[in-house]
Parts: C-alpha cells; structure tokens; sequence
C-alpha cells in the first residue's frame, strides 16, 4: 500500500473509533484528547479525518487483483 492510502485509512479508523465512543458512551476522545471540542488542534484532526474519509472513497474504484506480474 501507498504510504498516502496507510496514513488515510488510519485517520478513517481514529475517526470511526471516536464516533463508535461518541454513540455508545457519550464520549468524545479527540476532544478530550485535545483540549475541547473548538480548540485549534481538534478542529485539524477532524478536518483531517474528513479528508481521509473522502480520500478513503477512491479505494472502492481501485482494481486490487494481483497479475501474474505483480505477485513475483
């Protein structure tokens, strides 16, 4: 995997464990990490999570079958 698709998906996981608490418990991680939910450094994790979920969309058009010339 590309470095970009490693950093993105685990951006997607952080993100999806922080909504998974959020539901279930009330429990916001990111924002009690960071110091509230509209301090600056937040606000950058979710707008990266953000992002990382668009960018997470393009893996659903890739081709992950490996040719014969690829598995060597």
């Amino acid at each position: 995997m590309k470095t970009l698709d490693i950093i993105a998906l685990l951006l997607v996981v952080i993100g999806a464990v922080n909504w998974g608490l959020i539901g279930f418990f009330e429990f916001d991680l990111v924002s009690s990490l960071l110091g509230g939910m509209y301090s600056a450094a937040s606000r950058v994790v979710f707008a990266l999570v953000g992002l990382a979920g668009l960018y997470a969309i393009s893996f659903f058009g890739r081709d992950r079958t490996i040719s014969k010339d690829q598995s060597r």
